[in-house]
């Protein structure tokens, strides 16, 4: 299948696929007017890589699961890599959000002070 229909099956873009295929996480033929084809197989990779992808995980954390990508991501048993690698990634998310929660009760005590009262009716 050429690089679009593989884009629809999976509900991706072509530019995601090609990103994809630069990371190494999925490979094509080309054919010979120089278009990109893809086994059918590509579109359970990618859905496995979007699920992923999803779950919060960057591509190089998706390289881990290479081996499995090709069956049922979700339902497989966990390696202890990819544990590792899922709460690491945790542990990065979390970071963030107290980061960016951090920030928020800064503003929202800076317009307090400057303004008396609450700026938005559903911050703290």
């Amino acid at each position: 299948m050429r690089i679009g229909e593989l884009a629809t099956a999976t509900g991706t873009t072509a530019r995601a696929l090609r990103h994809y295929e630069q990371a190494g996480l999925i490979s094509s033929e080309r054919a010979s007017n120089g278009y990109r084809v893809y086994d059918e197989r590509a579109v359970v990779r990618v859905r496995n890589i979007r699920h992923l992808l999803a779950a919060g995980l960057t591509l190089d954390d998706v390289r881990v699961f290479l081996p499995c990508l090709d069956g049922d991501v979700a339902a497989a048993p966990p390696s202890e890599k990819g544990l590792r690698v899922a709460r690491e990634r945790l542990a990065v998310l979390d970071d963030r959000i107290a980061a960016q929660t951090q920030a928020r009760d800064r503003l929202t005590a800076a317009l307090r002070a400057k303004t008396g009262d609450r700026p938005d009716p559903l911050l703290p």
